[in-house]
């Protein structure tokens, strides 16, 4: 008999993770063929993303919830003890999204102050930099640092390899799907209702809009 499966994740969770998938090979193919307007309007929309999926973290459904899996390092000992069975991202693979979630912010802030050697291509916020000289050299970090995002995206999808094969957990069928095996107690995702999905995408739009446009 087939083991019976619930909710696990949402569908606002499940296309910002979808978006990334997509969207950090876009930004490198961008940079890399001179592609700098489209490269910065890709990235506006990564930060529009990465702020609702920030506010859907404070009220969206309970394991998009920062609350429901960031847990404390005690928490990490259980699991990898194996005292863990819950739903959503387990308190290791916690520390993972909050890492990712974290570089990709830094990348965002990177290239929202850089500019390119004359100025031509420059982020929205590079105004606010003291000169060209500096925004140009957050630019070549924002090069660099880029690495660490794709060291961090390896790490994950290593993790992702081992819970298949070697603990025969399917992470990816969820993230496509939203369904899969239900906790020990039967525990299944408490779906948040419409009006936090709208306030939250309000909320990001409103907040990009302001960096873009305002600061």
């Amino acid at each position: 008999m087939a083991a019976s499966t619930v909710r696990i994740w949402d569908l606002p969770v499940r296309l910002f993770h979808w978006s990334i998938v997509l969207l950090i090979p876009a930004l490198w193919w961008t940079a890399e063929n001179d592609r700098l307007d489209l490269h910065m309007l890709l990235g506006q929309i990564l930060l529009g993303l990465l702020l609702f999926r920030l506010f859907w973290g404070l009220f969206g459904s309970s394991t998009a919830r920062f609350a429901s899996f960031v847990k404390g390092p005690g928490a990490v000992l259980r699991y990898l003890r194996g005292a863990w069975s819950g739903v959503g991202h387990n308190p290791l693979g916690a520390l993972s999204v909050i890492l990712m979630l974290l570089a990709i912010g830094v990348q965002i802030g990177l290239g929202l102050f850089a500019s390119d050697e004359d100025g031509i291509y420059a982020g929205p916020l590079s105004h606010r930099m003291p000169d060209l000289e500096s925004a140009h050299e957050l630019a070549e970090r924002h090069e660099t640092f880029f690495w660490v995002l794709v060291a961090l995206i390896a790490l994950h999808l290593v993790a992702v390899l081992y819970y298949l094969l070697f603990r025969r957990k399917n992470l990816v069928g969820p993230m496509i799907t939203g369904r899969g095996p239900a906790g020990a107690a039967g525990e299944a995702m408490v779906t948040a209702p419409l009006w936090r999905f709208l306030v939250s995408a309000v909320l990001a739009a409103g907040l990009t809009f302001g960096i873009l446009k305002l600061l």
